[in-house]
């Protein structure tokens, strides 16, 4: 029984490990073509790690609570640890798809109005303040004509991720 106890506790070390870690195993690898994409899905330490743990855990409790023996425990064991490893891999690969939470692109800037913090001097840079979703976002911005700080501008065009060309707004 203290075999499968220590399987189980090794297994829930390589889980702590592999979450403080993250990504260390697959960058020992980087140059290994071959071993490319191997650590992402059945390899994966938190697979093996619920599979070596599911295992251990349950290979003590059957050793425990009856009489089969260490084949028993395994004979219980294995399939509990695969289904353990198949669950935390559909898990991984649902966090690891999802998408609802899409960052901005430069497009989304176009058309959105902000106010002048840092004077822009023609056909020079300033800085402006928008707001994209929801959040403040100051940016670098240039005009082909002076604009004084404090005056509403609309963004015409994404120059960068941190850089856009403003006009005035007219009143």
């Amino acid at each position: 029984m203290a075999w499968f106890l220590g399987l189980g506790i090794a297994g829930v070390v390589l889980l702590v490990l592999s979450l403080v870690f993250d990504g260390v195993l697959e960058g020992l690898f980087d140059g290994v073509n071959v071993l490319d994409g191997l650590f992402d899905g059945w390899l994966s330490l938190p697979v093996i790690a619920g599979f070596v743990s599911m295992f251990g855990f349950s290979g003590a409790i059957v050793m425990g609570t009856t009489g089969l023996g260490a084949v028993g425990a395994t004979v219980i064991g294995v399939p509990a640890g695969v289904g353990t490893g198949w669950l935390a891999y559909r898990l991984s690969r649902a966090l690891m798809s999802d998408r609802s939470g899409a960052a901005p692109r430069d497009d989304d800037l176009i058309g959105i109005s902000g106010s002048v913090v840092t004077a822009i001097p023609a056909d020079g840079y300033g800085e402006v303040l928008v707001r994209l979703a929801g959040q403040p976002v100051k940016l670098s911005a240039k005009s082909p004509v002076p604009v004084a700080r404090g005056a509403e501008v609309w963004v015409e065009e994404a120059l960068s991720q941190t850089a856009v060309s403003v006009r005035l707004v007219e009143r």
